[in-house]
């Protein structure tokens, strides 16, 4: 695919993605880092990602098929955001942890019973934030069964979200863009096995 070549070029071009060894949120060590919240500094590729994420929500689910989106902060908003935009479609989002004061709801947005969502996340690695998410959804009686990430590091998050039956659909994932990266001998081949392992190993 054109986009995610392009794509991938850009990140490593622009530091988004590093290699090396690096300590993640949850503790576990990875041979890559990637910060998808710096794709909004450069409206363009911003703009692009948007537009094809927004194609292959159309090609697997169908704009008609769903009544909202829903994301969770804080790079997943921002995406879905944008995408909302473009779609012209309601959005909704789920706190991390409801809010202290005031209504103290975990769940932003206008929602109703049997009201169909489609979540928007920017990376997938366990699916734990999405899960977090699905999972207050549901118990708002929302009805979802399709995630969206722009990048799935494939360490786990489909298994665990084929578990809850919610199926992911991705732009890309972490071997696709080693490999182009690889390709374009951008990257050597000690960096692309390492890459492979680390997926292997989940």
């Amino acid at each position: 695919m054109e986009f995610v070549k392009e794509f991938a070029i850009f990140l490593h071009k622009n530091d988004i993605i590093k290699f090396g060894d690096f300590t993640l949120t949850s503790g576990k060590n990875s041979s890559y880092y990637i910060d998808l919240r710096l794709v909004p500094s450069y409206p363009h590729q911003f703009r692009k990602m948007i537009k094809n994420l927004q194609n292959l929500i159309i090609e697997k689910t169908g704009l008609d098929n769903f009544d909202s989106l829903a994301s969770v902060p804080t790079g997943g908003l921002v995406v879905a955001s944008a995408l909302a935009i473009e779609v012209v479609k309601p959005l909704i989002y789920v706190r991390n942890k409801p809010k202290e004061h005031g209504t103290t709801k975990s769940i932003e947005g206008k929602t109703s019973a049997g009201m169909k969502v489609v979540m928007v996340d920017d990376v997938a690695t366990t699916g734990t934030s999405v899960l977090n998410g699905i999972k207050q959804l549901k118990e708002s009686g929302l009805s979802i069964s399709d995630v969206y990430v722009i990048i799935n590091r494939l360490e786990g998050a489909d298994k665990a979200l084929d578990d809850m039956g919610v199926q992911i659909h991705q732009l890309t994932d972490i071997l696709e863009i080693t490999n182009v990266l690889f390709q374009e001998k951008l990257v050597s081949k000690e960096i692309f096995d390492k890459i492979k392992n680390q997926v292997n190993q989940n």
